[in-house]
């Protein structure tokens, strides 16, 4: 199994001597990185299944940076990313924050800076790929409910009551504690807040009877 520090940082630079000092700071602190002069080479990478960060330059050739964070978002590639600029400007820096932007520096920037940057993009990055994780895992748990269960489940993260949902259903209330116990262990939900809370994240309707 790969080690949960495992991490990788990819710098886009179209200056040589930026890239290579970039690496080369990264490396003394025992961060592994992957260097490419323009956003195509970075597209055609394929990049690892593990926490990552993107160290780019505003100015490049073709497309410029900042147009090339939308393109990631609207392609639903999720990366934290590092803003670097010789040219920065404010109106620049605050379209890039907006969009999502971990930090934006402007050349010369100090060392400890970019490092600090870095560490913070990628403690992002951990901090989402564990809520993918946990998010996927729920939605296993969902997708094992029967359709009856799902019924249930959907009624009692409504607010309704065993008897309530037993009139609605047209069923027993025996039946209705039955499904609800065993959507409560196949949910692993130890309480009816925490159920409540495991509908909110995968977006259930409260009143979902499918």
């Amino acid at each position: 199994m790969k080690s949960p520090d495992v991490s990788t940082v990819f710098v886009v630079d179209d200056d040589a001597d930026v890239r290579a000092s970039i690496q080369g700071l990264l490396k003394s602190v025992g961060l592994r990185s992957q260097c490419f002069g323009t956003t195509q080479e970075f597209l055609r990478n394929k990049r690892p299944d593990e926490p990552g960060c993107l160290v780019l330059d505003v100015r490049l050739p073709g497309v410029n940076g900042l147009d090339f964070q939308h393109e990631l978002a609207d392609a639903g590639v999720r990366i934290p990313i590092v803003f670097i600029t010789a040219h920065g400007d404010i109106p620049m820096t605050v379209r890039a924050m907006k969009s999502g932007a971990v930090e934006f520096l402007t050349k010369p920037f100090r060392d400890q800076d970019l490092l600090d940057a870095i560490h913070q993009a990628l403690d992002r990055d951990r901090v989402a790929r564990q809520r993918q994780a946990e998010l996927a895992e729920l939605r296993e748990r969902y997708e094992s409910l029967t359709a009856h269960e799902r019924e249930v489940m959907g009624l009692v993260v409504s607010g309704m009551l065993n008897k309530q949902i037993a009139s609605d259903l047209g069923t027993s209330e025996i039946t209705v504690k039955i499904h609800r116990g065993h959507v409560m262990r196949k949910m692993h939900a130890e309480s009816l807040a925490e159920l409540v809370r495991m509908a909110g994240r995968l977006q259930l309707p409260s009143d979902n009877k499918t």
